[in-house]
């Protein structure tokens, strides 16, 4: 090699270096310990092909369809260019409902008939009979919301149950919000009476999926940037506490649902990564690497991941697809009827699987 080409590679590597240890970044990464991950070798997330048979469901060229839900055999869902559409299964009828000029996220139905919609850049908004969207509210004690992601409804339609991921990193940044691990996620409860807005929960590492248990006795909200599923009691002797309902999970919780029986469903956006884990406690190597993945793409395991929890927060199904051209990421997933229907924040289109298959 040539002592000029020496001189390049060897200038090449030092601001490449440079780069990763000075370039400016608002991130300031907190270090924690997490648990180790569990094995998706063996055990209850031991890898399999059950998602497999996930088929598309409604149009074929649609961007990110996020938050799902099912009525009258048309599916309601969000996308990433800010619209929320209404289509048939077979994806020959569609119908623009809204464009809110942010990110839906979440999608619930009010009991009197309006469309609540958690909304990543505007907040929490509604959409009435006559289409027209009305705010909601977009914040909480003082704090604007920076993440509005997801929202239950309780059956009286009395409170909205949501969370804003972070109040710090806004939409876009969520790979940010979670390498920090600062803490700034929140759930929050809407009173359709009052119009007030209360914190039930802060300090969450990056709140998300939302939902309400059995006889709307606690919500749940997972936590993406910790691996785990949060609970806050609403009645009964432990109204206004909270616990794990389960922890340690073997990837990253994105949505999740109740099937208002007897199980909750998980989307999980990836298996948990090995860098990220091995840099949890060393907040000056998480800081590089967010500089590098302004270089290079994020090292995500493309796998399709749903679990099926019980009412003790046990797995009772384990779905996954790693194989080529696998549906993925799943964010959202929801159970009606005989099926389970899945949404992705990247996909072009929406899928569904057959309950029977999912549970065998």
């Amino acid at each position: 090699m040539k002592v000029r080409h020496v001189v390049l590679l060897l200038l090449v590597i030092v601001i490449v270096i440079g780069y990763l240890l000075l370039m400016p970044t608002k991130i300031e990464p907190v270090a924690w310990s997490p648990q180790p991950a569990p094995s998706l070798k063996e055990g209850p997330y031991a890898e399999n092909q059950k998602l497999k048979g996930a088929a598309q469901v409604g149009p074929s060229d649609i961007e990110g369809p996020e938050a799902l839900l099912l009525e009258e055999d048309f599916l309601i869902t969000g996308l990433h260019d800010g619209r929320l559409i209404r289509t048939s299964l077979d994806g020959t009828q569609r119908q623009v409902l809204a464009d809110t000029g942010g990110r839906p996220l979440g999608l619930a139905r009010h009991p009197n008939g309006m469309l609540v919609i958690a909304d990543g850049v505007k907040g929490l908004l509604s959409l009435d009979a006559q289409g027209q969207l009305i705010p909601l509210t977009t914040a909480a004690n003082g704090l604007a919301f920076g993440f509005t992601d997801d929202v239950a409804i309780d059956a009286p339609g009395h409170f909205a149950y949501f969370s804003d991921a972070s109040s710090r990193w806004g939409y876009g940044h969520d790979g940010e919000a979670i390498i920090e691990h600062g803490g700034d996620g929140r759930l929050l409860r809407y009173d359709f009476q009052t119009g007030k807005t209360s914190v039930l929960l802060d300090k969450l590492e990056f709140a998300n999926g939302v939902t309400l248990g059995p006889d709307d006795a606690y919500v749940l909200v997972n936590e993406t940037g910790a691996y785990r599923i949060s609970r806050y009691w609403l009645t009964g002797p432990k109204a206004g506490t909270h616990d794990l309902f389960i922890e340690n999970l073997p990837g990253l919780p994105d949505n999740l649902a109740f099937n208002g029986r007897d199980r909750f469903w998980v989307a999980l956006y990836a298996p948990r990564n090995t860098l990220l884990d091995a840099t949890a406690g060393h907040p000056f190597l998480r800081k590089m690497i967010v500089r590098a993945l302004k270089l290079v793409p994020a090292p995500v395991d493309k796998r399709g991941f749903v679990l099926g929890l019980d009412l003790d927060g046990k797995v009772i199904a384990n779905l996954q697809d790693a194989s080529d051209g696998n549906y993925s990421p799943i964010t959202t997933v929801r159970e009606y009827g005989r099926w389970l229907y899945f949404g992705s924040l990247k996909a072009t289109h929406m899928a569904r699987m057959s309950l029977d298959g999912a549970l065998k």
